[in-house]
């Protein structure tokens, strides 16, 4: 995500639950009731306990004309303890039915949580379907920082998009909203014709129905958290193509933004070539871009396969630091909200090193220009970076303040100085590789990068991760001079 685009249950439902029996027997019920959140420190009620979702399929069908949304939700999902009953989150919406595993269930609602009752019990270990039907005019979710996530309607009414860093996707689609979760999805969305539904992943079918509406099949192959899920409604210029390695391209932009994002989209796919060059593999099936009407959204967000842009791209490296989250935040994502250092800190280092790459100031001359203020070198250098720990925000409204961006890709050059380019550069690569498609915490990465490096680096996390105070330049880096990744 980059904020910087353009500033940058409750005690009576917990006791109705407890007072529940089984649908078909009345008997007592022998499960327990999922938690109504994963307690992360920032968001407790995100998530939820009892369960892991392995796939989404949404059948979500919009007009702009009047904003509303019918649709069904059929939620795969694995059951890791006995269940009573089980929560979703969802914001908004009406929900018309519930069923699990093809049998109708209670169901009720307290604020964002869904709570529902199968007509059984679920069995530890057990695979069940749920499939609620839903409907309404979904809204928008404001943020702590204040910024607008959830379903956003784009300037003039004529189109919307569905955005969800860090709970917003509850506003369109109920789930298990935290990026502790993650699933395959099948994204299907119906709309007037003459407009386009831009989706994750590959396209599967566009089919124009008999009643003046096309249907639009996403399909997405690999693990995703919920909040990089994006559904986009416009009537947008579509452009395909391939990488030089054959990853399928699918950018979708408004046409009023056309002219002034193609020169910089029209390097993506040589991004794409470079990020394998230096993070390794490309985690996932299909690469491209969306581009909405301008002033749409107050930031860029790294939306799996297809990142969503404000209006036009202002620059290479806003491109560039959305496309890096798909190594890092999208492949490798965060355990918890208060880890987004390693999603922010390493898409900045990213910005840094396509600098470095092409023509343009070091990783080090970057480090550098921050420890000094220096803007002329790199504008965010007069931030407030050393504000508090990248590691160790104080609050959810700074998970995407300037620490996070700007001295979480110091922490990473940091390392570089310490143990020389040969092992950092095979660090970054092992990191991305070693966790492909799953979580990591920071102290994941600390222990992983001093046993991949086989380096004491206390003093880098001391000073530099962790640190309260504002760090200084060390005093005799071990190697300040950047080059080429091997």
């Amino acid at each position: 995500m980059d904020h910087r685009v353009l500033s940058r249950l409750a005690a009576p439902a917990v006791a109705a639950l407890l007072a529940l029996t089984t649908g078909c027997t009345g008997e007592t019920v022998q499960g327990r009731p999922g938690a109504s959140g994963v307690r992360d420190p920032f968001f407790p009620k995100a998530g939820n306990g009892g369960y892991q979702v392995e796939h989404y399929s949404l059948d979500l069908d919009y007009d702009p004309a009047d904003g509303q949304l019918h649709a069904t939700a059929v939620i795969t999902a694995r059951a890791e303890q006995g269940l009573s009953s089980f929560n979703l989150d969802l914001s908004g919406l009406e929900v018309e039915g519930v069923s699990v595993q093809g049998e109708g269930a209670r169901f009720n609602r307290t604020g964002n949580e869904l709570t529902v009752r199968p007509a059984e019990d679920l069995e530890r270990g057990e695979v069940f379907r749920t499939e609620v039907d839903y409907s309404g005019r979904p809204k928008a979710v404001t943020d702590p920082d204040g910024s607008e996530e959830g379903w956003i309607v784009t300037p003039g009414g004529k189109g919307a998009v569905g955005v969800g860093e860090p709970v917003g996707s509850m506003a369109w689609f109920p789930g298990n909203h935290h990026p502790s979760d993650k699933a395959t999805y099948d994204i299907t969305v119906t709309v007037p014709r003459g407009y386009e539904a831009v989706s994750n992943g590959e396209l599967r079918s566009r089919t124009e129905e008999g009643d003046g509406r096309t249907a639009f099949a996403w399909h997405s192959a690999e693990p995703m958290a919920s909040y990089l899920a994006t559904v986009a409604v416009g009537k947008f210029e579509v452009t395909t193509g391939r990488t030089a390695s054959g990853i399928p391209v699918y950018t979708a932009v408004s046409p009023g933004e056309a002219a002034a994002s193609e020169p910089v989209l029209a390097r993506l796919p040589e991004m794409v070539e470079w990020g394998i060059g230096r993070f390794g593999p490309y985690p996932f099936s299909a690469t491209g871009a969306i581009v909405l009407p301008a002033h749409s959204l107050g930031y860029a967000l790294e939306t799996q396969t297809r990142p969503v842009f404000p209006g036009a791209p202002g620059s290479e490296e806003l491109v560039l630091h959305e496309l890096a989250h798909q190594w890092f935040g999208d492949s490798v994502s965060p355990k918890s909200w208060k880890d987004m250092w390693l999603n922010e800190g390493f898409a900045t280092y990213a910005e840094w090193l396509w600098s470095e790459d092409h023509g343009g100031p070091s990783a080090q001359q970057h480090f550098d220009a921050y420890v000094a203020g220096d803007t002329r070198v790199d504008g965010e250098a007069g931030s407030d970076w050393g504000a508090f720990p990248p590691a160790a925000p104080r609050n959810p409204k700074e998970i995407s303040a300037s620490p996070v961006y700007g001295r979480g890709a110091m922490v990473l050059q940091r390392v570089r100085q310490e143990v020389g380019d040969a092992k950092f550069f095979a660090l970054v690569r092992g990191w991305a590789a070693d966790h492909r498609h799953g979580n990591a915490s920071t102290a994941d990465f600390t222990a992983y990068a001093e046993e991949k490096t086989g380096r004491d680096l206390t003093e880098v996390w001391d000073v530099w991760l962790y640190g309260k105070d504002r760090p200084k330049a060390p005093k005799a880096p071990k190697d300040a001079k950047a080059s080429a990744a091997p």
